[in-house]
């Protein structure tokens, strides 16, 4: 079963410097019918205007996945690690135990357009950590590239949760397919662009709920960029 979400039906918010598109219930934005998905709780669409951005916060038992997009956002936290995050670098936080944080629009006169993602935990108390990974666009070229997954399963980062996510880049005859367990979950995000998925149009902002699917098949790509989710049930 797939489920289509449009991209004009997410939360939004609108601070100023900051713009904001919610996928699930997140802040003020509630909806019953969007809490999460398997695991996956969070993919908020953020644009940070330049100079500014999230001051010092804290977080706990979450995996946080940062998606740049464009600009440059600079990471600072408790463990020590202050980074610069470009797009075509994908950072993983685990907030375990926990740990504090800022955020901040590093590029010079140019918005920070990231993607936020939160999926839970597969055990909470873990020691916090941090990891960093360039993934060059080549490698995501009419492929599902895997960009994150447990420990030891071939993620670029390795996220402690029972998850594995997928990044691909499409246009025109490029095409692939991804075998699904039929008991799990699983989420599309098109990020940019057009595609089809298993026949089922998508224009940019726009997701899809999949249950019960043995497998996904994306074509028809005009210059696509999409997340593909494997969750927990």
């Amino acid at each position: 079963m797939l489920t289509l979400r449009k991209a004009s039906d997410r939360g939004h918010a609108n601070h100023g410097w900051l713009d904001s598109w919610h996928s699930f219930s997140f802040a003020e934005y509630f909806d019953p019918a969007h809490r999460g998905w398997g695991n996956l709780r969070v993919i908020n669409e953020d644009r940070i205007a330049p100079g500014t951005g999230f001051g010092t916060h804290g977080h706990r038992d979450m995996e946080i996945i940062s998606y740049v997009l464009q600009g440059n956002l600079a990471h600072k936290d408790s463990m020590g690690n202050v980074k610069g995050i470009p797009p075509g670098d994908v950072q993983r936080m685990s907030a375990g135990t926990g740990v504090m944080h800022s955020e901040f629009n590093h590029a010079v006169g140019q918005t920070t357009h990231f993607l936020q993602i939160w999926i839970e935990p597969s055990a909470r108390g873990i020691p916090p950590g941090y990891e960093q990974q360039a993934v060059p666009p080549a490698g995501k070229r009419g492929a599902l590239s895997l960009v994150a997954a447990p420990p030891g399963k071939g993620g670029v980062v390795a996220m402690h949760a029972d998850a594995w996510l997928y990044a691909g880049l499409f246009d025109g005859d490029e095409s692939a397919t991804l075998a699904l367990n039929p008991a799990r979950k699983g989420y599309v995000h098109l990020i940019r662009g057009a595609l089809d998925v298993n026949g089922q149009a998508l224009s940019a902002g726009d997701a899809l709920y999949v249950a019960g699917e043995t497998q996904l098949q994306l074509s028809a790509g005009r210059d696509a960029e999409v997340l593909v989710f494997d969750l927990a049930p």
